[in-house]
């Protein structure tokens, strides 16, 4: 099982970025996925999450600037992160479940992490 984060980078406020991950080993189409993200000194917290059926969960602090995206040909999840601010500067993790619950860890597969700072 593996789940490949990339997308990280630098960028302004204001700015743009748009985070990938793709999933290998399991039965992508049947899993729910969400992306988390830890800032330095802080504890990881619930970014979106995207549920088989489509359904999609934001945190309060993603709504109207994130959007989480899937694509069960490429095995595939993104996260459109829009109007970026210095304290969206964080790791950013995808992870996938079976879970009924998504907004909340544990889930069942990690990626390692990809770095996004938010420079003002």
């Amino acid at each position: 099982v593996q789940l490949q984060a990339s997308g990280g980078g630098l960028v302004q406020a204001g700015g743009s970025l748009r985070l990938s991950c793709t999933a290998s080993g399991f039965t992508f189409s049947s899993y729910n996925m969400g992306w988390f993200r830890q800032a330095p000194g802080k504890e990881r917290e619930f970014v979106a999450a995207i549920r088989w059926s489509g359904e999609t969960i934001y945190a309060d602090s993603a709504k109207g600037r994130f959007t989480i995206s899937g694509d069960n040909a490429k095995n595939t999840v993104y996260l459109q992160m829009n109007s970026l601010r210095p304290e969206d500067t964080a790791v950013y993790y995808c992870a996938a479940t079976r879970r009924v619950v998504i907004t909340t860890a544990p889930y069942e597969y990690w990626g390692q992490g990809t770095l996004v700072t938010v420079s003002s």
